[in-house]
């Protein structure tokens, strides 16, 4: 049950993300701008995502934070991502290539095209299927890791769908009813999780005011 009702909860970036946004340019010269338990962000990881950030807010007409507070939330978000596939590596989670062709195909056709299409497009926009593929192996590893930690903490009594059903005032099915509530249960339940295992890892932030 679970595993139903979780995988929507934090949808791949990829998903809704303007191709041109994933292409990637890479610095000349790299340099560590947060090390995150045993591993490392590199100022090139956080440009390419800057930068995929401003063409998305950009795409769906929504004002750019200033500079340095976007580029503070975009960096604390890879600082959590870093932190859930160190945690998945940990836990021996993989994804076979049969899911991850199958979650490929379903980005291509919900951009409306096919596969051979779709690897055009990216190369237009200088980004192989290849680089995509591991882009999209990371978002499922996540997933796999939410699941597994956040749904064991999610539980669910017939009296609490009594009573959700009851503050709607009807309009919805029973199972409408439990589903929206586990829902909104595991939002919270992932929320804390998430502040959980930031404050647990050693964090050095190395970001320069004026990068």
């Amino acid at each position: 049950m679970p595993s139903r009702h979780l995988a929507p909860l934090l949808l791949s970036l990829l998903l809704g993300l303007p191709l041109a946004g994933l292409a990637q340019e890479r610095q000349p010269l790299d340099r560590i701008v947060a090390v995150v338990n045993e591993g490392a962000i590199m100022a090139s990881q956080l440009e390419e995502r800057v930068d995929q950030a401003r063409r998305q807010l950009g795409s769906r007409g929504i004002e750019l934070p200033p500079e340095d507070v976007l580029r503070e939330q975009v960096l604390d978000r890879l600082i959590v991502e870093e932190i859930q596939l160190q945690l998945a590596r940990q836990a021996n989670l993989s994804v076979d290539d049969t899911e991850l062709n199958r979650q490929v195909r379903a980005i291509a056709e919900g951009n409306g095209m096919t596969l051979e299409q779709f690897a055009d497009a990216l190369e237009a926009d200088g980004l192989s299927l290849g680089v995509m593929r591991d882009q999209v192996r990371r978002e499922l590893l996540m997933r796999q890791l939410q699941q597994r930690r956040v749904g064991s903490r999610v539980s669910l009594s017939e009296r609490e769908v009594d009573r959700f059903l009851e503050q709607q005032g009807g309009g919805m099915s029973r199972e409408q009813a439990r589903q929206a509530l586990f829902q909104r249960k595991a939002n919270d339940e992932m929320e804390a999780w998430l502040q959980e295992i930031r404050s647990e890892a050693f964090v050095d932030e190395r970001l320069e005011p004026d990068a």
